[in-house]
C-alpha cells in the first residue's frame, strides 16, 4: 500500500513537472525573441523600401538581398516607393504596424526621410540604408551600405578625360541629381578626376534631370542647343546617360559627344558595346543588397556591423563588353 503511494506520487510530480515545463516553454514562445535566437531559428522579416523598384540598378539590389536572405531563412518583404517620399513614409509606418524585425531603405529624399527614421527607432526596430543614406539629423541608422560613389565619379571623370581631353577646348555637361546622397558624392568624384587627369577640359553644364531618363532628353536637347560644341554629358545615372543618348543621336551629333553613364545596366553594356555610349562607372546592386542582409545578419547575432559599408566601383568601357 506504502509502495502503491509512492508511485502515485511520484507519477503525480512528474505529471506535475511537465506541465511546469510545458507552460515556461509556451510563455518564452510568447515573449520577444532575442537576436541570437531568431538568427540561429531564421523566421525574421525585414521590410524593405525602395525608392525606385523599375530601375534595373535596384531590381539587381533586390535580387541580391532575396539571394542572400534565402541563406539565413530571413523574409523580405519588398515595397515600391514610386519616388514618392510620402509614400514611402508611409511604407515605414505600415512595416512598424506589421512588427517586422528590421526595415531597409533606399531613401527618395534623403533629408525628409529622418522623421520615418524616427518612428522605427521609438518603435525599437532596427533601420539600415542601402545606396542611399539618410543626412537628416533625426533618427539613428544601424549601417549603412553603399558603392563608393566618389571612386565611381572619379572612374567616370577618368573615362571623360580620356576621351576628350584631346580635343583643342573641349566642354562637358553634368545631368545631375543633386538631392540625393551618392549622386553628390559621384559628381563630386567627377569633378576632382576632371581637375586633376584633365584641367584643360571645362564644365559648362550642371543640371538636374531627377535621375529620369525622359527629363535627362530633355536636358540634353537644351545642351546640345546652348553649346553646339559640346564634347561630353556625363549621366548620373544610366537612365540619365541613356535619355542624353538618345537626344544626341537625334541631333545627328553621334560619335561627336562622348555620354559617360554610371551603373552598367545591361541596357547601358549595350549600347557602350555598340559604341553610342563611350564607358561607364561600374557598380554592383547585388553585392550592396547581399552585404546589407549581412549586416542585418550580424546585428541579429548580436554583433555590431560597421556603421558605413562600401562597395568598390570599377568602370565599364567597350573593350569589356562580351
Amino acid at each position: 500500500m506504502y509502495s502503491r503511494k509512492r508511485i502515485a506520487l511520484a507519477l503525480a510530480l512528474a505529471v506535475l513537472g511537465g506541465c511546469s515545463s510545458q507552460g515556461s516553454s509556451g510563455t518564452s514562445s510568447n515573449a520577444q525573441a532575442s537576436p541570437e535566437a531568431g538568427a540561429a531559428a531564421g523566421g525574421k522579416v525585414i521590410g524593405v523600401s525602395i525608392q525606385d523598384r523599375e530601375a534595373q540598378f535596384y531590381q539587381a539590389m533586390e535580387a541580391g538581398m532575396r539571394e542572400e536572405a534565402k541563406k539565413y531563412g530571413y523574409t523580405l518583404h519588398v515595397v515600391d516607393a514610386n519616388r514618392d517620399n510620402s509614400k514611402q513614409q508611409s511604407q515605414v509606418e505600415d512595416f512598424i504596424s506589421q512588427k517586422v524585425d528590421a526595415i531597409v531603405l533606399t531613401p527618395y529624399d534623403s533629408t525628409a526621410i529622418g522623421s520615418a527614421i524616427v518612428e522605427a527607432n521609438n518603435a525599437k526596430i532596427p533601420v539600415f540604408t542601402a545606396d542611399i543614406a539618410s543626412t537628416s539629423k533625426q533618427g539613428t541608422v544601424v549601417a549603412h551600405i553603399a558603392s563608393n560613389n566618389v571612386q565611381g565619379g572619379m572612374e567616370a571623370g577618368k573615362l571623360m578625360c580620356q576621351a576628350v581631353k584631346s580635343e583643342a577646348n573641349p566642354t562637358v555637361a553634368v545631368i545631375d541629381e543633386p538631392e540625393v546622397t551618392s549622386v553628390q558624392d559621384r559628381v563630386k568624384g567627377f569633378k576632382e578626376a576632371l581637375a586633376k587627369d584633365c584641367p584643360n577640359v571645362k564644365l559648362v553644364a550642371d543640371i538636374s534631370a531627377g535621375g529620369q531618363r525622359t527629363k535627362a532628353s530633355s536636358v540634353a536637347d537644351d545642351l546640345l542647343q546652348r553649346d553646339p560644341n559640346l564634347s561630353g554629358i556625363f549621366g548620373i545615372n544610366d537612365d540619365s546617360a541613356l535619355g542624353a543618348m538618345k537626344s544626341v543621336q537625334a541631333a545627328g551629333r553621334a560619335g561627336k559627344v562622348v555620354i559617360v553613364g554610371y551603373d552598367a545596366t545591361p541596357e547601358a553594356r549595350d549600347a557602350i558595346k555598340a559604341g553610342t555610349m563611350y564607358g561607364d562607372a561600374i557598380q554592383h546592386p547585388d553585392q550592396i543588397g547581399k552585404l546589407t542582409i549581412d549586416a542585418i545578419h550580424d546585428y541579429f547575432s548580436g554583433k555590431r556591423p560597421q556603421k558605413v559599408v562600401a562597395v568598390p566601383v570599377g568602370a565599364f568601357t567597350k573593350a569589356d563588353a562580351k
